[in-house]
């Protein structure tokens, strides 16, 4: 059982320890779909359901399996519930949204495979937060995840507009303005002690 403070956990999650930019998880969607503010909010807000549907099933599995002595099975019945979350995800989007399915185009199947929301599940489980920490944490680490994603799209939008030179246009410059926004990010380090 960990004590800390909801609050703390929270703020952790979501500044602290960014799953994109201080652990370097989710790169992938990060780099992808950040090029358009409205595609970024999107995606935030669906890696974000998903990453509370996961939190919950994973506490739940976490618990289950610890009943039935068999924490073996922990990470393939992960996978298996962030698969079939993103599977309703996707459909729900496809259904209700199907200009957005078509603007998130692969990056959308690809939140099975990010590795940002099998982290938060095991992450969860190590750190021992009972249902309630679980969910706070998962809503940090959307919160978080999505942050990044809004801010380096704001950044890429206003780019475009700028003189750049030809030598650092396109993947270059998206991957310093990925580091510096790390590098800022860094700074809420001491916060989380």
């Amino acid at each position: 059982m960990n004590n800390d403070s909801l609050w703390t956990i929270f703020l952790n999650a979501s500044l602290v320890n960014n799953f994109v930019l201080a652990y370097f998880l989710g790169i992938c969607p990060f780099l992808g779909v950040s090029g358009k503010l409205a595609t970024a909010t999107r995606m935030g807000g669906a890696v974000c359901f998903v990453m509370l549907v996961s939190s919950v099933c994973a506490y739940g599995i976490h618990q289950l399996l610890v009943a039935i002595d068999a924490p073996y099975l922990q990470l393939i019945s992960y996978i298996v519930v962030i698969a079939s979350t993103v599977q309703l995800v996707e459909m729900f989007i496809k259904k209700m949204s199907p200009a957005l399915f078509r603007a998130l185009g692969i990056f959308l199947p690809l939140i099975t495979t990010n590795c940002a929301i099998l982290a938060l599940a095991l992450f969860q489980t190590n750190k021992g937060y009972n249902l309630l920490q679980s969910i706070v944490y998962a809503l940090g680490a959307g919160s978080g995840f999505t942050l990044a994603l809004i801010l380096m799209a704001g950044i890429r939008e206003k780019l475009e507009l700028a003189t750049v030179p030809d030598m650092v246009r396109g993947t270059a410059l998206t991957l310093m303005i990925a580091g510096i926004l790390s590098l800022a990010f860094m700074g809420f380090a001491g916060v989380g002690a």
